[in-house]
């Protein structure tokens, strides 16, 4: 079996496009462009990479980014005093703090003084919980775009087994709720569980959220299963991988995500759907 490879960059394009039509038609009316504040903290080399790449995407979608640079030296109570003014800020729609922050910051406080509507990353209490109600909410970009994926390729989740690789508040967690919301059996795997490749592979849908590079093998992997890699790790020799063996899920799945070009693009289409419907909710 050769799988399908379920090209991400290619469908997170055609989302942005949609988006940036959306965005001229409010535009047309006299109105004025959604914009989204980031939040910067520190000199992560990798966090500036990823706000470059979200400053691209909001520029190609007609969306206005602000991008707050903050020095590592700044105090948590300097971040929520920013937060708090741009929650008071009309014209600014969604605002996202660039995680991992410094240490000394603590990110639960920071994620939580942002407004709800206003949390286009979706990780507040209020968000996650209307997640776990599923009630309508911004939802978590990474595990909103594994599940657009998965929709647009027709793949359908209601009475099969699912594992997901990983717990994180960021990933893990909100995709094991929208999974179990479309009426899938899901399992957790994670860094205490035992013997975790028997579990994941009875999975028909493994998704890889680990952190952990090339953790899956054809040891983890069902034949034919669908294999989901939100993992990104940056190897030896420059390029780009995931959680999973790439050349194993190849050989085993029916559909597979490559690294880079799969979940990635995903999850700055869905920031930028997050940032339209915040926008929308001020009116």
């Amino acid at each position: 079996m050769t799988a399908r490879i379920i090209d991400g960059a290619a469908i997170g394009k055609t989302i942005r496009e949609s988006v940036r039509q959306k965005i001229n038609s409010f535009i047309a009316k006299g109105n004025r462009p959604p914009c989204l504040a980031v939040l910067l903290v520190g000199d992560d080399s990798a966090s500036q990479v990823y706000v470059k790449h979200k400053e691209k995407a909001c520029a190609e979608a007609g969306i206005t980014s602000k991008t707050f640079r903050i020095p590592t030296t700044a105090t948590e109570a300097d971040i929520l005093a920013l937060i708090h003014e741009l929650n008071q800020d009309r014209s600014i729609d969604g605002i996202l703090p660039q995680l991992p922050m410094p240490a000394h910051i603590d990110r639960v406080k920071v994620v939580s003084a942002i407004y709800p509507a206003k949390d286009v990353d979706g990780l507040s209490f209020y968000n996650q919980g209307r997640l776990a109600w599923n009630l309508p909410a911004l939802r978590p970009c990474t595990p909103a775009g594994v599940m657009e994926l998965l929709k647009h390729e027709g793949i359908e989740c209601a009475g099969k087994q699912a594992v997901v690789i990983g717990r994180s508040v960021l990933v893990g967690l909100p995709i094991q709720m929208l999974l179990t919301h479309a009426n899938a059996t899901v399992t957790c795997v994670h860094s205490k569980t035992i013997n975790p490749e028997k579990l994941a592979k009875n999975a028909d849908i493994l998704i890889a959220a680990a952190g952990s590079m090339h953790l899956v093998t054809k040891d983890w992997i069902k034949s034919g299963a669908v294999v989901v890699d939100v993992g990104i790790h940056r190897k030896a020799d420059g390029k780009l991988t995931g959680d999973v063996k790439p050349e194993d899920a190849l050989e085993l799945a029916s559909y597979f995500t490559p690294v880079p070009g799969g979940v990635g693009p995903m999850t700055i289409a869905m920031l930028m759907i997050n940032c339209v419907t915040a926008y929308e909710s001020q009116f």
